[in-house]
Parts: C-alpha cells; sequence; structure tokens
C-alpha cells in the first residue's frame, strides 16, 4: 500500500481538535466582525456622514425637500460620525450600533413616507450588520454601564 494513502493516526484526544477548532472559528469569526465594524465605520464616516457636514449639494437637497434644512443635516450627520467613531471603541460598539440602526429605521421611514422610496432599500440592508454588531458586541454593553456609574 502507497504511503500516502495509509490511515493518519493522532495522539491527540478528539475532544482537543475539536476545542481547536471552535478555538480558531471563534477567532475568524471575532475578525470578520471586527472588519465588517471597520468597513461600516468607513461608510458612515466618510460616505455618509461627511456630505451632511460639508454641506454637499447631494445631501442638502434632500433635507431641504424634507424641510428640515442644514440644522437637520447637521445633526444627522454628526450623529453618523459619532456612531462610525463608537463601531471603533470597544465599549461603545454595541451601543453605536443599536443608535445607528435605530437611525436608520428613522431614515427608511423617512425614505417612504418623505421621499417617495427611492432609496428605502440602502437604511434596510444596511440594518441587518448594525443588529448582527449590536448583538455580538453585547457584553460590552456591562462595562459601559459600570463606566457609567462609576462616573456619576
Amino acid at each position: 500500500m502507497p504511503e500516502t494513502s495509509a490511515p493518519v493516526t493522532t495522539s491527540v484526544p478528539s475532544r482537543t481538535v475539536v476545542a481547536e477548532s471552535a478555538t480558531a472559528r471563534g477567532r475568524r469569526a471575532r475578525t470578520a466582525l471586527r472588519g465588517l465594524q471597520i468597513l461600516l465605520a468607513l461608510f458612515y464616516a466618510v460616505a455618509s456622514a461627511l456630505p451632511k457636514l460639508i454641506a454637499h449639494s447631494s445631501a442638502a437637497g434632500p433635507f431641504d425637500e424634507m424641510g428640515w434644512g442644514s440644522t437637520g443635516m447637521y445633526a444627522i450627520g454628526l450623529l453618523e460620525l459619532a456612531g462610525a467613531i463608537g463601531l471603533l471603541v470597544p465599549v461603545l460598539q454595541s451601543a453605536a450600533a443599536t443608535g445607528l440602526a435605530a437611525l436608520m429605521v428613522g431614515a427608511f421611514v423617512t425614505q417612504i413616507t418623505v421621499l417617495d422610496g427611492e432609496n428605502a432599500a440602502t437604511p434596510v440592508v444596511l440594518i441587518v450588520p448594525l443588529v448582527l454588531i449590536a448583538w455580538a458586541r453585547r457584553d460590552h454593553n456591562k462595562d459601559l454601564l459600570r463606566l457609567l456609574r462609576h462616573r456619576s
């Protein structure tokens, strides 16, 4: 029998192999989630908040159409920028994702009711990864509450 087809035996208990495999999967999942957070933070900071904060015409037009004007535009831009930064700060990750998801619910409702639903799919698509991040990082909420209580 050729050497390449010989059965492979190992002296490592199967539980250890399973545990190492689960650890590797967990590490990959955490890395993927962190990458998703970075991508969303970049999106919210650069593609969404920045046009509002510099009053670019592509952002100002819809806010004027809604009747919110520049004040509403700047407020939403600041909330998006704060959420983007929060996605990168470990203790704020879950809270930031929850806040951005709530903002996206408002954006969806506004798209449907005021802006004829032209871009209504965008906030819905963004809600899914934000809810995933909020749930996966929910343990950080205890740390945040502890910090807030300590400061009071």
